[in-house]
This record gives structure tokens, sequence and C-alpha cells, in this order.
């Protein structure tokens, strides 16, 4: 997979609301045309005004989930991108939610292959948790322990099934 290839000219909105990370999303993200917002009115007003083939959303300070809810109504796969919501019960609640990924800040610089993932399973009909298990399974373990999984294990086999 080429993410350069995938992503070039894809309209991609990016919200946080620190813009070190929104300068820096749009340095790693310069093939693709970037709209940015640091608010949750402005990002709002942008998911509803325009069409993007993309989102990548802070949770948290922006109001990430109910603009996931937007989203999700203009059918715009969106990423969720975090730092201080990085958590097991994020995690499941950006899946439930319809996410199509869920990252952390820490992972950052690979934000151009996670949504070729996303972009490349929406066009061939896949599941793109399977290639976020794939790619971010050992942050997971590394971050929430080995038993990551054990707490809710119907709920991690319907995300790989789903």
């Amino acid at each position: 997979m080429d993410p350069e290839k995938i992503l070039k000219g894809k309209k991609v909105l990016i919200v946080d609301d620190e813009e070190d990370i929104l300068e820096f999303l749009a340095e790693l993200l310069d093939m693709c045309e970037i709209d940015r917002a640091s608010t949750f009115e402005d990002a709002k007003e942008l998911l509803e005004s325009k069409f993007y083939h993309i989102a990548v959303l802070d949770i948290m300070g922006v109001r990430g989930y109910e603009l996931l809810e937007i989203a999700n109504n203009r059918d715009v796969p969106a990423l969720m991108l975090t730092a201080h919501a990085l958590s097991k019960d994020n995690l499941k609640k950006s899946f439930q939610k319809g996410a199509s990924y869920y990252v952390p800040k820490d992972e950052i610089n690979k934000i151009d292959i996670f949504l070729a993932d996303i972009l490349e399973a929406r066009e061939e009909n896949k599941n793109v948790w399977m290639k976020w298990y794939e790619r971010l399974s050992s942050f997971c373990e590394r971050r929430f322990g080995p038993d990551w999984k054990s707490d809710d294990p119907e709920f991690w086999d319907h995300l790989l099934k789903y």
C-alpha cells in the first residue's frame, strides 16, 4: 500500500484544539487538501457545508463525539485522535459511535498510513478495524497491559468480525 498515492488530492478535515497538532498534521498530510478547525463550532460548520473524503477528530476540547455524529450523518469516515481520552472505554465508545479508527497521539507520525487504511477498507468494503488491530494492538498491550481485551472479549470479537 502506498499511503501517499491513496491520499493524494483527498479532502481532509483535521480538528484539534491545539494549533501545533493542526500544523503538524497538515505537514504530515501535505499530499491532501486540508481544512483545519480548532473549535467545535468551526468544525461543525465545515462538516455541514463542505465535502470531505475523511476527517481526523480530536476527542477532548472540540467535542469530538458530537463531531463524529455529524461526520457519520454526512457519510464522512472519521479517525478519532486522542491523548487525554486514551482509554479502553474511549476506544469502545469510538467504535460504537461509528468511528473508523482510534489513534493515540503517540502514533501521530503514522497518520497517513491510518487514513489510507480507512479509505482502502471503504473502497474494498472491508472491516477497517482488522487493520487497526494489526497496527495498534501492540500499542494497546503496552499502554493497557497484556490483558487489555479480557474485560469484554465478546466486544473485541465483534469488533474484529464487524
